[in-house]
């Protein structure tokens, strides 16, 4: 019996391949210095199939670095919020994304590793510079030093709650915090 086109049968360890050689790319080369294409061929591949399984690089990225959040998705939800409530919403998905240990960890293993190794410091700035920063900047209009004065308003605040659970913000409610940082963060995002 004769196969037809598409893929064989049985489990593919292409997609796993893909992802250990866009770790090594991007440890490498950065996040700017690596591409589908250079992806593509370090793992043996067409860069259609790197496309098809992940998108584009970002979702390379997303996923070879375990990030726990695609800001392709994320921003477009915030945005579609009230300009006036901006500021709420972010501090309120920031919350949610580091109240859920499994989103948490990963995030807290990228702030480690660039705290201390300046490839992953590069490859960090990088990521957050493009495909965070930068789409922030298009949605909100805001000025780059304001976008980034809310995120690392918020990325305190997670530390201060989170790593180190220092009293009274490790057990302030959520709502708490939310009426505390939203209206700082929303005179950043919309001044």
């Amino acid at each position: 019996m004769s196969r037809g086109p598409g893929r064989r049968p049985g489990p593919t360890e292409t997609r796993e391949k893909i992802l250990a050689e866009a770790r090594d790319l991007f440890a490498e080369k950065g996040y700017d210095g690596a591409s589908l294409r250079a992806i593509a061929r370090a793992a043996g591949v067409d860069p259609a199939l790197v496309h098809h399984f992940f998108g584009n690089k970002e979702g390379v990225f997303i996923e070879a670095m375990r990030f726990p959040l695609d800001p392709s998705v994320l921003l477009p939800r915030i945005m579609s919020f009230p300009r006036e409530r901006l500021g709420e919403l972010m501090v309120r998905t920031f919350l949610d994304v580091w109240r859920d240990e499994e989103r948490r960890a990963p995030l807290l293993g990228m702030l480690r590793s660039a705290m201390t190794n300046e490839r992953a410091a590069t490859l960090m700035r990088e990521f957050i510079a493009s495909a965070v920063f930068g789409r922030a900047k298009q949605a909100t209009e805001a000025p780059s030093l304001a976008i980034q004065a809310a995120a690392g308003q918020m990325i305190g605040l997670m530390i201060l709650r989170y790593v180190l659970r220092i009293e009274p913000m490790a057990s302030a409610s959520e709502e708490e915090l939310i009426e505390l940082v939203a209206p700082t963060l929303q005179r950043y995002l919309t001044s």
